[in-house]
This record gives C-alpha cells, structure tokens and sequence, in this order.
C-alpha cells in the first residue's frame, strides 16, 4: 500500500507567528499518526522560520512512526542528523528569500559534495533521499551518489492541475503526468525507491498515486489547510483514503 508522509512546517510556521508554545508540532505529528499518516516530514531550515531544534528533538523521542527530516546539504545538517537520527534524511535545496522548496536539487552540478554528503550520513546507518525535478539526468546522478530514494518534483504537474481547470485529461497536465512516471521508471530501475511530492492536495493527489511502483508521497500544506476547518487527523483520513482508493486493485505497495 503507498504511504502517505505528512509535513507539518505549517503548524509550526502558525506557531511562529506569535513565537510562543502553540500550536505544538509534536502534538500535530500525534494527530497525524492517529489520522493513518505513515510518517512525518519536517525541514529545518538555516533561518529556522517553522520548525526548531528542540521541535526536531522531541518529534524524534516521541513520534511512533517514520520521520523523514528535509535540510540542505550543509556540514552544520549533517551534523544535528547524525546527532538526532532520524529515519530518513532528504536533501533539498534552500534559498533563504523563497516561501517553500522551488524546484529541485541540482544533483549533476553538485555531484562531489553531495556523494560525501550521502557517505557520512550512510556510515550513521541513515538512508538518504534527494528531492529531484523529473529530469533523466538528475536521477542517474542520484544513483551514482548513492542515494536510496528518490523524490520526484510534483509541482510542475500541480501547478498545469491547476492552470488547466483542474482537469487531468489536459494535454499540459498529462505531460507532466507523464513526466513523473518516466522518473519514477528510471528510478526504480537504477535501484533507488521512488518518492513524490510537492503541491499536491486533495484533488490532483490521485493520479499521481495511481502511478506504477511509486511508494510515498509527501503531502503538507494542503493537508494543514483542510486541518483548519476539520482537524488534523480528519484531514489525513480524507487523504489516505484518496491514496488508497488511487491505487490499483490488489497493488501491495
């Protein structure tokens, strides 16, 4: 069965506002869980604009299920990683003037660094993911880096959803559609797992989850959002049961 990851950053961005103790990330990840979530996803960032250190610590001592920790390929990450171990660690790129993650990680530029990168974080027993555009070459240089997973930019294919009138029949859209699955098929055959996400919500999740072989996606701010009228947990029962109802018939994902 495909796994949903809930990103909880906007609980804590809500929290930050005030810069006071609510709403607490670590009960979100709760809620989450009890929801069906599979597991969390947080990014600390360098300028710390959601969530924290000490948020990051307790998610890792009390959360019952996986927790995947989005961050740059920086010697300071790498080092609260190794130190707080999460279960995954997915590099992303970081720009400090951005509102949310922009594209993907330049895996062929960067391949030197990003190989030691992968390498410590390895030797610690933790695997790594990058967050990548559908880009042929941007996958076959996360395998010769060594990483483990693999997850696809979803926003180009969220962003044509929507410029289309949400209609998945669309040619831009199914070319996006198309793009993501031609990763996915790359990444699966070059060893790695195949991830997802970016912009997806609860009305173009479900093509992107029907997709072959592909085992996670990643879902914040949508999520948070429908949590504001309905509560956190109701709103990742509303998504997981999209995920499901997605898959194919008897899919063992």
């Amino acid at each position: 069965m495909i796994e949903l990851g809930v990103n909880i950053d906007h609980v804590a961005t809500v929290r930050q506002a005030r810069r006071t103790w609510e709403p607490d990330p670590v009960w979100a990840a709760v809620e989450a869980h009890l929801g069906g979530a599979d597991g969390i996803t947080v990014h600390l960032r360098e300028d710390r604009r959601h969530i924290q250190d000490e948020d990051l610590r307790r998610l890792k001592e009390l959360v019952q299920i996986k927790l995947n920790l989005e961050m740059a390929a920086t010697d300071e990450m790498v080092g609260i990683a190794t130190a707080i171990r999460p279960q995954v660690v997915m590099l992303v790129p970081e720009g400090r003037q951005e509102v949310t993650t922009e594209g993907g990680l330049d895996v062929v530029g960067s391949m030197d660094r990003l190989r030691g990168v992968v390498g410590r974080l390895a030797e610690q027993g933790i695997p790594v993911s990058a967050f990548i555009d559908p880009d042929p070459r941007q996958v076959e240089a996360a395998a010769a880096c060594g990483f483990a997973v693999c997850e696809v930019h979803t926003g180009p294919y969220a962003h044509a959803f929507h410029e289309h009138g949400r209609d998945a029949d669309a040619p831009a859209v199914r070319e996006a559609l198309r793009e993501v699955e031609a990763a996915g098929r790359a990444i699966v055959a070059a060893g790695m797992r195949f991830n997802a996400g970016h912009a997806l919500n609860y009305f173009n999740v479900q093509p992107v989850a029907a997709l072959p072989d592909i085992r996670e996606l990643h879902i914040g701010h949508a999520v948070v959002s429908r949590a504001v009228f309905i509560g956190l947990r109701e709103a990742v029962r509303e998504m997981k049961r999209l995920l499901r109802e997605a898959a194919a018939p008897g899919d063992d994902r």
